[in-house]
C-alpha cells in the first residue's frame, strides 16, 4: 500500500537538514530559492544534487542557463532563507539589499558570509516524481567560513545547530 503523500513529509520532517540558497543570473535579472534537499555524489570529479520543484521557475532557469551558485546558510541568515522560500517572491538582488553578496564566475550571486559557497555548472536535471533533480558539477568554491554557524531546517523550522530557532538570541 503506498505511503500518504501528507504522512510521508511529516515523517521527513523530522530529518534535519542544512539550507542552501540557490541562486541563477539569467539575462534579465537574479532567480534565487532555498533548498535543502542537497547531497555531495561525488568527491572527483566535484558533483552534487539538488531538488528542485518541477516547473518552478528556479528550475527552469537553471535548465536554461546551466550555471548557478549555491550558498550553504548560516543561522543568521533564517531571514534570507524564509524571504527566498516564499512564492512570488522578487528579484534575488532585492531580497539581498542588507545582506553582504558577491558574483561567482558564473555570475550567480553568492552570500560572502556565508559557511560556503560553490560556483556549479549544471550536468543534467533528471525529472523525479514531482520534482527534478539537478546534478551539479563544483566548478569553484568562492566562500569558505567554517566557523559560521550553519542553518537547519528541521521540523518545518529553522534553527540552529542546537536546535534553538534560528533569528533569536
Amino acid at each position: 500500500m503506498p505511503v500518504d503523500a501528507d504522512q510521508f513529509a511529516t515523517a521527513f520532517r523530522q530529518y534535519a537538514a542544512g539550507v542552501c540558497l540557490l541562486t541563477v543570473q539569467d539575462d534579465i535579472d537574479d532567480v534565487g530559492v532555498t533548498v535543502s534537499s542537497v547531497m555531495s555524489v561525488s568527491a572527483e570529479p566535484p558533483l552534487l544534487a539538488v531538488g528542485l520543484t518541477a516547473g518552478h521557475y528556479p528550475a527552469e532557469v537553471l535548465g536554461d542557463v546551466g550555471r548557478c551558485g549555491l550558498t550553504v546558510l548560516g543561522v543568521q541568515h533564517a531571514i534570507v532563507a524564509s524571504r527566498f522560500a516564499s512564492a512570488g517572491r522578487p528579484s534575488a538582488r532585492h531580497l539581498l539589499e542588507s545582506v553582504p553578496w558577491s558574483r561567482a564566475r558564473s555570475g550567480a550571486i553568492v552570500l560572502d558570509e556565508g559557511v560556503a559557497a560553490l560556483d556549479c555548472r549544471l550536468q543534467q536535471l533528471l525529472p523525479v516524481g514531482d520534482h527534478v533533480l539537478a546534478l551539479l558539477e563544483v566548478e569553484d568554491v568562492p566562500v569558505l567560513n567554517p566557523s559560521t554557524r550553519p542553518l537547519i531546517r528541521l521540523r518545518g523550522r529553522f534553527v540552529d545547530e542546537e536546535g534553538h530557532p534560528a533569528g533569536r538570541p
